[in-house]
């Protein structure tokens, strides 16, 4: 029988179920993980040991879950936060790998010389409007949704879309002028 995220989260709370938290990781871990690669600019090592942070900060923290957003969101909240905070230690900055299927999701294939260069495109992305990108796009949350998720106002979201994909634009006017 598979439980609803909600049961996993109440039998955590009400009988410290581990393996339920277990459960709640193993659903999650690769989502989390790839969010983290895209922002530490595939640094895989350091994705893994941010994600393993988020769910040691979740699971301690799993009592402050109100239910008002759906879990998976306010893990990618956990996560981002834990990503900033790494970056402030280290004073990098870090961006998104670019992955192209934040921004295309195309049926026919594309050019390979187009692949890459959307990649390097993206790569040039701020790690929040990376972060932004890869939750509207890649994840199909709405505008409030990444706003919640990463804690900043719903006017910042719809800059920073408005902003990521003029400057993709701008770094691929090559394309623009061959089609």
């Amino acid at each position: 029988m598979s439980f609803s995220d909600s049961d996993l989260i109440t039998r955590v709370l009400l009988e410290d179920d581990r393996n339920a938290f277990g459960e709640l990781v193993r659903r999650y871990q690769s989502e989390v993980r790839n969010f983290l690669r895209r922002l530490t600019k595939t640094d895989v090592g350091l994705a893994d040991d941010l994600a393993q942070e988020t769910f040691v900060k979740a699971y301690g923290s799993i009592n402050k879950f109100r239910g008002q957003a759906k879990f998976s969101s306010w893990l990618y909240r956990i996560a981002y936060n834990t990503f900033l905070n790494d970056r402030r230690k280290r004073r990098d900055t870090l961006t998104s790998d670019g992955e192209l299927d934040h921004i295309v999701d195309d049926a026919k294939p594309l050019p390979k010389g187009l692949v890459s260069d959307v990649e390097q495109a993206l790569a040039q992305l701020n790690p929040e409007v990376s972060a932004i990108f890869d939750l509207y796009y890649k994840k199909g949350m709405t505008h409030s949704e990444a706003a919640d998720t990463l804690g900043i106002p719903l006017g910042t979201v719809k800059t920073h879309l408005a902003r990521g994909k003029e400057q993709l634009r701008t770094l691929l006017k090559d394309w623009n002028n061959d089609g």
